[in-house]
């Protein structure tokens, strides 16, 4: 059961690598990956235009999992993506299912 939802902000560069990684993960069963723009990113991360809109270009990857799978996941993430300013958040997952 799906307790929780990792959020993941990367950058265009390294989006097909993590996803990727996600989908060689037995544990994870449902993912989504969406374009996106975001606000307040390291400038170090954005290009001269990006910093001039006050945006940057991201992939914004949603990711259900267990409460137990948390750390092997994000261990496992910290040590392939370390230095290229990959976000994420975790929250706490009320309900999922699949309306038939």
């Amino acid at each position: 059961m799906s307790e929780l939802c990792l959020t993941l902000l990367c950058q265009p560069e390294v989006e097909e690598k993590l996803l990727d990684l996600l989908l060689m993960q037995p544990s994870q069963t449902v993912f989504t990956s969406t374009r996106t723009a975001a606000h307040g990113l390291p400038h170090e991360y954005l290009d001269q235009g990006e910093l001039v809109q006050g945006r940057g270009r991201t992939t914004e990857i949603k990711v259900l999992i267990a409460a137990a799978d948390k750390d092997a996941l994000l261990a496992l993430i910290r040590q392939q993506f370390s230095g290229t300013g990959l976000s994420y958040w975790i929250t706490p997952l009320i309900e999922a299912g699949e309306i038939t």
